[in-house]
């Protein structure tokens, strides 16, 4: 294999036979030693934190493709602290998508003077674009057409399949008395007829949860969480 990509928490590889082999790392993304799974650089290092993530990351994307949703998922080396994924054509240099149940992070850094935090807000969907430069900026849907990231149409596939996913995380986390805040997915182009699939991950450093009340920290949250 060839190492192609050197990211955050993750590293990259290609594979002979055309897949992808993503290594997870103990690496989370913050700001002064502090978890923010918002955040455009590493903060901190947790021992342990790639194997969990890998666990859960594996869990719910064998949970969502059950649930007939695309996805760019094959197969997870539990061991190993690997997974191999079907290649993924990125939208542009990239987008995250976030769900948002419950205002906090971002959200309340540039709507304060309206929202509250911890302000119920029913599965908002944002995109944000890859940019660490530009600190990941917000984008609408008729940006996203005019600059050829993405159709209008492609827009409203991906804004469902969020809500499709980030509510079923929701309600598989609530059966362990765990409430979702903020997830952030990611998504490409999959397969020979570009179907836009879920790709990336869907671990602790990837969204906020609390649990009566307290934010969980990642490793808490691997835990908590259905392993």
């Amino acid at each position: 294999m060839k190492l192609v990509y050197t990211g955050k928490t993750k590293d990259v590889y290609s594979l002979d036979d055309g897949r992808v082999l993503l290594r997870f790392k103990d690496d989370a993304t913050g700001e002064n030693g502090v978890f923010d799974p918002g955040a455009n650089e590493v903060a901190l290092s947790i021992e342990g934190l790639g194997m969990s993530n890998l666990r859960m990351t594996a869990y719910f994307f064998q949970k969502i493709r059950d649930a007939g949703v695309p996805t760019h998922f094959v197969s997870a080396a539990l061991a190993k602290g690997t997974m191999t994924v079907l290649p993924a054509e990125m939208f542009g240099r990239g987008v995250e998508v976030i769900c948002r149940f419950r205002s906090t992070g971002s959200f309340m850094r540039r709507y304060g003077l309206y929202a509250k935090e911890g302000q119920p807000l029913d599965g908002l969907v944002e995109v944000t674009l890859k940019d660490d430069a530009r600190k990941d900026p917000l984008i609408t849907r008729d940006a996203l057409d005019a600059l050829g990231i993405l159709t209008g149409e492609e827009h409203d596939a991906l804004k469902d399949l969020t809500r499709r996913i980030s509510f079923l995380i929701r309600d598989d986390l609530a059966r362990k008395g765990l409430e979702l805040y903020d997830v952030k997915l990611e998504f490409g182009r999959v397969g020979p007829d570009r179907k836009i699939a879920l790709i990336d991950e869907i671990a602790a450093g990837s969204m906020r949860v609390y649990k009566d009340g307290g934010k969980l920290d990642p490793m808490d949250l691997c835990r908590l969480a259905p392993d």
